[in-house]
This record gives C-alpha cells, structure tokens and sequence, in this order.
C-alpha cells in the first residue's frame, strides 16, 4: 500500500480523495461566469447555505398584520350559529301565532255570519253597559266621600246601609221589586223551551243588566230566580228550584229594556236558537215590571248576624 493511506482502525484503509485532473482535460473553464467544478461534481457533498440576516420588509401605512385566523374564525362561526338558531325559533314561533290568530278570526262563525245592523246593536249595547259601569263608579264614590264627611258622614253611612241591605235584600230574593223592564214569552215544543233555552236565556238577561227576574207557567205558579236557582227537565216539563212549570212560561225581569232586547236577539242567541227548534220568543216592553215572587231564605245552622 502506498505511505498516502492511512489507518482507520477496522483493519482497512481510508481511501484516498480523488485527485483533480490535470492536463488540458482537467484545466478550468476559461469563461469568466463559469461555475466552479467543485460544485457541478456529483461527489462533490452539498452543505445547506447558511441564513443570512435579512432585514425584514417594511410595513406599508394602512397594512394588518397577518394573524393567526383559525382560532378566531370558528369562535364567530358558533356564535353565528347559536344566534342564528334563535332567530329561527322566534320567528317560528311568531309565525305559528300569526296562523293561529288568522285562523281562529277567520273561522268565527257568528262574527262572519253577523249584519250590519246586528253589529251596530251589539256595540250600542256595550256601550250601554259602559254607560251604566262609570255610574255605579260615580256614586260608589260619591258614597266614600260622604262617609268620610265627619258628621253627615253617619247619616249617609246609615242611609248607604239601608240602600245595600235593600238591595241585596233584592238580589237574594227576599224583597220585592218593581221597574221598567220586559216580559218574556217563551212557547213551542218541549224542545224549544227546555231548561237548556231557559237557562240560556236567564244568563244574557243578567249580562245585559238584569236586576231582579222571576219565572211563571201558565197556570201561574211562579219562582224568584235568584244565582243559586237551577232548570232541569223532567216528563216533558220544566222544573225549577224544584216546582214544575208547565209551558208556555214568562220571564218578567226588571232592567233596560232596550239593552236586554238586544241581548236575546244577537245572531246564535237565545231568539235564534229557539226559533231553530221550532218555538218562539216575544219581548214585550213594560214601564212598569213587578217581581213579587219571594225566595225563601235559607235556614242557617252556624251562623248567626251580628249587632
């Protein structure tokens, strides 16, 4: 072996670098741009290129700086969607009440089916109703304040007293009346002057002011109604508060007779139903209305007044 090898120590020897040629083959390029033959050699080992400082570019006025987005992105996409999640459901639900509103204004049969006049009628009578509300409003407070009024104030205490006992007296049936009011005639079948009908008919009168009202059949007897008094049917004959009443039966009641009428001849009222069952109902107005059939009072057990 040649002096130039040298021991690596495995026993063999490390070979030696290859020499570069000589000659005219092994002179260098003589272009001046040439690239060194050291790096064209495919043996030649590639060493990566240091990183050289370069200064970063500068910002141009008005530029962001770039930012991680993805974190930040999927955040307002949730909040997109949870807000948009809401937003849907109110106006579902504002949606389904629009239809349900639509829906229940559109399938009233009475108020698609009502006239004109009818209507005018039914608002009179509101506003009849209305009317008579702010006067009891009125003297109810003119009551407190002559109760409040020192002296007078007992006098008119004790008168307020005697005008409430006369009537609740009135309401409970245990006194009499007398005022303007209307006779009401009901004949037909046994159908069309049911306890049904009655009842029916005794429940508008009282909502559209009735004050006092008693019932009679034909051979006269006659029953105070009052709120606890009930109409059933029985063999063909009406029965109240436990007395038969043989039709055609009256109701005589004490009230404004012009907004009681009104009351009973609304479309789908009491006229229109009995008058669809084949019976008939005649209101009959009177100056003068008496209610002289007294309830009973009941028998207290417990309870006893006191002074």
């Amino acid at each position: 072996m040649s002096e130039e090898h040298r021991e690596t120590g495995t026993g063999w020897p490390e070979p030696a670098e290859p020499a570069r040629p000589s000659g005219p083959a092994g002179e260098p390029d003589p272009r001046p741009d040439a690239p060194d033959p050291d790096e064209l050699s495919p043996l030649a080992p590639v060493e990566p290129a240091e990183r050289e400082d370069v200064p970063a570019p500068a910002e141009e006025p008005g530029a962001v700086a770039e930012e991680p987005v993805e974190p930040a992105r999927a955040s307002v996409s949730r909040r997109l969607t949870s807000a948009g999640a809401m937003i849907a459901v109110l106006l579902a639900l504002l949606g389904f009440t629009l239809v349900v509103q639509l829906k229940t204004t559109s399938t009233d049969p009475t108020l698609a089916a009502t006239r004109e006049e009818d209507l005018v009628r039914i608002s009179s009578d509101l506003d009849s109703r209305e009317r008579r509300l702010r006067q009891d409003i009125e003297a109810l407070e003119e009551s407190q304040r002559q109760l409040r009024s020192g002296e007078q104030g007992r006098q008119a205490a004790l008168e307020e007293a005697t005008r409430r006992a006369d009537e609740l007296g009135i309401l409970a049936g245990t006194l009499p009346a007398v005022g303007p009011g209307l006779l009401v005639r009901f004949e037909g079948p046994e159908k069309a002057v049911s306890s049904a009908r009655i009842l029916d008919a005794v429940q508008e009168l009282r909502g559209a002011g009735a004050e006092a009202m008693q019932i009679a059949g034909v051979d006269g007897t006659a029953v105070r109604v009052i709120a606890s008094t009930y109409f059933v049917d029985a063999d063909g004959v009406l029965v109240v508060d436990g007395r038969r009443l043989r039709g055609p039966v009256t109701i005589s009641v004490i009230g404004d007779p012009a907004t009681m009428r009104t009351a009973l001849n609304i479309p789908g009222g009491v006229v229109a139903t009995v008058q669809d069952a084949g019976g008939n109902v005649t209101a009959v107005d009177r100056e003068v209305v008496e209610v002289s059939q007294l309830h009973a009072p009941l028998k207290l057990e417990h309870a006893r007044p006191v002074s």
